[in-house]
């Protein structure tokens, strides 16, 4: 028996044969490397622009700021609108071709979108790597963002619906993973990059972008495509032997027979976006909305962008703090490998919990050390090697705390939530609101340290707490049920069940915290 609280894995009568057979285990490693480019990308903007060369080609500005005017503000040192708006542009591509690639998901498969992103994310890199002028570093990103858009909707959905419900968890991380290590590859290049004579190595940051573009191109193009996907575009027998060759049994009839249901009633759907409006719905529309809504206001994305940037406005030197964010991504990778190991076992709302609560008592103490010594002048004096330590410890443990959390599981959770006939419509919405606060953090970062100085991390903080909360109260455990089955964890959710109204013949009851027992 499971443990208390948590009900069995998937109901004795939908507890579906099948195996993790190394043809769906390489599979899905090959899929998941579509995170590459998404986490590549993320290491190597932040360390890109804390490299003076870089700085002084395209923004000038920065550069005198940084180097010539003593009197400036630690905290607003990079307090430059153009130099956000090259970090941020990509974001708001990847949220408009995110809804694109909701269409060509649906209607011609998963595959198509995993190719269109890794030709779109090469281009881009090609163009940034030869760069010029700011224009074209600019419209080098949006295409690195249209790239990114169209993966980030098709990997996740792939990966769930490839993957056997008893390990979907731990597949689905390997997307999160992939991000990990691309932000890890990318830092560690940064360190390197930053030490070429001659000022040329920032061009072979941005321009290697192209390997992890190639992966997922090449990928895409010997991956099989989903059962879900093939029975959806009407190839019910090429789905079936498809099926249990991913399986590695002949039975699957069962698993089978529910795919095709799913699909009729998708069928039936002319308009999935207008669909998704249905109150039936209300459900995985507000986690496709406020799982990645939350994501990004932990403020990860503000440590893994901007870290170099972060520490060297702390006070550590130009290459001492390209070397931390080669640490903190290596705690990355870490601790994502933890989510892997455990996801499966501890279930999703656990790691949701235990990560929230670590991660704001790191930011507590972060902001009570970076108020201690930089007050509101931003002036620290000399900083002493402890101090370095301790900022560096518990930003780790912070970053640990989210890359065993809220960074693998608001992919996971969004993806495996979503019935077939709004999944497509459904996850554009997730990638779209992801991206579009993505953008608006990016973009209001450094202006945000700027003028609330210390107090930025206590937003962040906030809304830490806020989304620990909500996870607490809202989100039904997921672990373990299969994806055409999620169904019955809304039906008997005591808030979500209001809104979906139709039975559910399974005998099961979800009290307050959200975990299902059995009655």
């Amino acid at each position: 028996m499971p443990a208390v609280g948590i009900a069995p894995t998937g109901a004795p009568d939908k507890a579906y044969p099948g195996n993790l057979t190394p043809y769906v285990t390489i599979t899905c490693i090959v899929a998941a490397m579509g995170g590459l480019i998404f986490g590549y990308d993320i290491g190597i903007s932040g360390g890109v622009t804390s490299m003076d060369p870089f700085l002084l080609k395209f923004f000038p500005s920065v550069y005198r700021k940084k180097h010539a005017d003593t009197s400036t503000n630690q905290y607003c040192q990079y307090d430059s609108e153009t130099l956000t708006m090259f970090t941020s542009s990509l974001y708001l591509a990847a949220l408009l071709s995110s809804i694109v690639a909701a269409t060509v998901t649906r209607k011609f498969g998963r595959k198509l979108s995993m190719f269109f992103g890794g030709v779109l994310f090469c281009v881009g890199a090609i163009l940034n790597g030869f760069a010029k002028a700011v224009w074209m570093l600019i419209v080098g990103r949006m295409l690195l963002g249209f790239g990114i858009g169209f993966a980030n909707q098709s990997v996740p959905l792939y990966l769930s619906e490839m993957a056997p419900y008893k390990y979907r968890g731990a597949l689905n991380i390997g997307f999160q993973l992939s991000i990990t290590i691309g932000i890890l590859i990318a830092q560690v290049l940064n360190y390197f990059f930053a030490k070429i004579k001659g000022g040329w190595g920032w061009r072979l940051s941005l321009g290697g972008a192209m390997v992890p573009a190639l992966i997922i191109t090449i990928g895409s193009l010997v991956l099989p495509d989903t059962p879900n996907s093939m029975i959806e575009r009407g190839q019910r027998d090429e789905a079936r032997e498809k099926l249990k060759r991913i399986r590695g049994v002949d039975d699957v009839d069962e698993e089978f027979n529910d795919l095709v249901v799913a699909s009729e009633a998708s069928q039936l759907v002319e308009n999935p976006w207008r669909n998704l409006l249905k109150r039936k719905y209300r459900p995985h529309l507000s986690m496709a909305i406020l799982i990645p809504f939350f994501q990004q206001l932990t403020g990860i994305n503000v440590i893994m962008f901007y870290a170099p940037v972060l520490f060297n406005t702390i006070g550590f030197g130009s290459n001492a703090s390209l070397m931390s964010a080669v640490i903190t991504g290596v705690v990355n990778v870490g601790a994502t490998m933890v989510s892997i190991y455990g996801v499966d076992k501890w279930g999703r709302r656990f790691l949701f919990l235990q990560g929230g609560t670590q991660m704001l008592i790191c930011q507590a103490v972060v902001t009570a050390a970076i108020a201690a010594k930089f007050g509101v002048s931003g002036d620290p004096g000399n900083l002493p090697k402890w101090y370095a330590i301790v900022v560096v410890l518990f930003i780790c443990i912070y970053v640990a705390g989210f890359a065993w959390s809220w960074g693998p599981l608001g992919w996971l959770v969004p993806s495996e939530i979503f019935p077939l006939e709004i999944r497509s419509a459904a996850q554009s919405v997730n990638v779209s609101v992801n991206m579009l606060f993505t953008f608006a953090v990016a973009q209001a970062f450094l202006t945000m340290l700027c003028h609330l100085k210390f107090g930025l991390f206590i937003f962040f903080a906030f809304f830490v707490l806020v989304m620990t909360i909500f996870v607490y109260i809202f989100l039904p455990e997921t672990k373990g049920i299969p994806i055409e089955e999620m169904g019955r964890v809304w039906k008997s959710h005591w808030y979500w069940s209001r809104f979906v109204t139709e039975e559910y013949n399974g005998e099961v009851e979800m009290p307050k915290g959200g975990a299902l027992k059995n009655v």
